[in-house]
């Protein structure tokens, strides 16, 4: 008897373990891979109207309960609602669609969307009888049977989940709901959010095309290590006006006042993010903290250009590179792009300033690399990656290339350039610095690949990078170190860490960006920088310098 109740117990744990692994397998042929193992999916699909909304609540312990509804009707949106906190269950929002060319009398169609625990009809008139349906996580949904609202305003056509108090939604038509969902994840988990768009997409944003203002002037702001969070961030090493710490401090709200005034002040005709604009780790929903960024320069209708840092794409579920430039490609105002496929990294691009209106000449072209992450062989050469024999070629080529239109331009052709971890030229010996101080360790790749020799020969005054966040001065290499005897460049400068959320210290030191401008009649470049510090201070240029003269580069003065 005993031997025969042990032989059923154990057929039937292994019937529960069997369904088990059938449970899992279903599941996981849907299974959504961290982030950074796909590309960015685009929520919307056009020509396509919302017929229904609902959240998926399932359980980690339990073999039975699965996160996804039937795949051949609902489209989930590859979000945990708990940004993967939740140690025993998850929760994930579905969309039903269709194209409005499928619609049946019998369908109904999304026409309003709120979050709340009561229902929003109450003292509301409907229109033809429509009343609210209620869903879990606080959902309402408002639809209408009539067909013919499919080509309204009114239908809902996409919808995606944004994440923390102090999320935005920059894409024109598209509007976040102002209360999150009501999922009682705790208040340790960023709250849920969703955003919608009414209407069929409008014409895109067109691009603009940079051009060199009406003084002939171009003004270029380098925002460098943003480190921005999903949610307000935590602040590192934050000081007030007397170098005294800050104790009252959301890193993001005040990196974003920071920027949103530097933006305000200096007008600038470019935004160049030049790396870790997102701290990572910090960031498991890469979407929200990006579009905290882009949306400022959206509002002010600036173009901007981007590249990478090493932490943008370093957490867990972080979005790749490849996704996150796609996700910024679709944004307006954006000049960003991926570069050649064929080309190591993502972000080897380049950007033309045309000249003075009605010209068509370029009078600058700004070349921008990914300078990648940490080391791919630690073993040989410790710290940091570098730029790659391929990116070289393509500079190479590419600048070479460009000669010849830029030939055709009447005045002074300038090229600059733009990339994260710097060069293992920024830490030599004898360097002459200026406009800014060296006050923490070059953290540069150890293996030296000379692409600064490239931007010698290929003609670059001046090349910006970040990475290191206390540094913020400009080097020049002694005149006789040069490849060309008698010539200079080009100038190396780092940024300054913009952002709260990364580190600063090493005895206190107030956020900051960089100001480039070019004087496209004199063939000048100025820099200086602008401070996140102590009141009327914070209006100030610091470190002003010139640093290129009738298209040359010239030495600092001698102090």
């Amino acid at each position: 008897m005993t031997r025969r109740i042990t032989r059923t117990l154990g057929q039937a744990a292994s019937f529960v373990a069997l369904v088990f692994l059938l449970v899992f397998i279903a599941d996981y042929q849907y299974k959504v891979l961290p982030n950074s193992l796909h590309t960015f999916s685009p929520t919307h699909h056009a020509g396509t109207v919302v017929t229904d909304i609902k959240i998926a609540v399932c359980s980690k312990t339990n073999p039975f309960s699965t996160c996804r509804l039937d795949p051949e009707k609902w489209h989930r949106i590859e979000k945990d609602l708990f940004l993967h906190t939740g140690w025993t269950r998850s929760a994930w929002l579905h969309v039903k669609r269709k194209r409005e060319e499928e619609l049946t009398e019998d369908d109904k169609i999304v026409v309003g969307l709120r979050v709340g625990r009561l229902d929003p009809g109450v003292g509301e008139s409907g229109q033809g009888g429509e009343r609210w349906e209620s869903r879990d996580g606080g959902l309402w949904l408002l639809r209408s049977s009539k067909k013919k609202d499919s080509d309204s305003e009114r239908v809902i056509t996409a919808v995606d989940v944004l994440f923390g108090t102090d999320a935005v939604d920059p894409r024109p038509g598209w509007t976040l709901a102002q209360m999150p969902l009501l999922l009682n994840a705790g208040e340790s988990v960023q709250v849920a959010r969703l955003s919608m768009r009414h209407g069929q997409p409008k014409a895109e944003v067109k691009t603009p095309v940079p051009r060199v203002n009406k003084g002939g002037k171009f003004k270029v702001l380098q925002l460098s290590d943003a480190h921005l969070a999903t949610g307000v961030g935590v602040c590192r090493d934050a000081i007030g006006p007397k170098n005294e710490p800050s104790t009252n401090c959301e890193a993001d709200i005040r990196t974003l006042e920071f920027i949103e005034t530097i933006l305000d002040d200096e007008k600038p005709d470019l935004v160049v993010l030049s790396g870790d604009q997102v701290e990572g780790p910090q960031s498991p929903d890469t979407q929200s903290t990006l579009f905290k960024l882009a949306a400022p320069l959206i509002e002010r209708q600036i173009p901007f250009a981007a590249i990478f840092g090493n932490h943008d794409d370093e957490g867990s579920y972080s979005l790749s590179r490849e996704a996150q430039m796609s996700l910024m490609q679709t944004l307006p105002y954006s000049l960003s792009r991926p570069g050649p496929e064929s080309v190591d990294g993502v972000g080897n691009y380049y950007v033309e300033v045309l000249a003075q209106s009605p010209s068509q000449h370029s009078a600058l072209t700004i070349y921008l690399l990914d300078t990648h992450g940490l080391t791919p062989d630690e073993r040989h050469y410790k710290g940091y990656d570098w730029l790659k024999d391929n990116q070289i070629s393509w500079f190479r080529s590419t600048a070479q290339g460009l000669k010849k239109e830029h030939a055709k331009y009447s005045h002074i052709h300038l090229d600059m350039a733009f990339i994260h971890i710097p060069l293992p030229e920024y830490s030599e010996k004898g360097l002459v610095t200026a406009g800014g101080q060296w006050k923490e360790g070059v953290t540069a790749p150890t293996f030296n690949s000379h692409f600064y020799d490239a931007l010698v020969e290929e003609g670059i005054v001046a090349v910006g990078c970040g990475h290191d966040h206390v540094n913020d001065y400009c080097a020049l290499r002694p005149q006789d170190s040069q490849s060309e005897k008698g010539k200079l460049g080009p100038w190396m400068c780092y940024a300054g860490g913009s952002g709260f959320g990364g580190y600063a210290g090493y005895g206190g030191f107030h956020r900051r960006v960089r100001v480039w401008e070019v004087d496209t009649g004199a063939g000048r470049v100025v820099s200086w920088k602008r401070v996140e510090c102590c009141g009327e201070e914070t209006k100030k240029k610091i470190d002003e310098i010139v640093l290129v003269e009738g298209g040359g580069v010239v030495a600092p003065p001698p102090s």
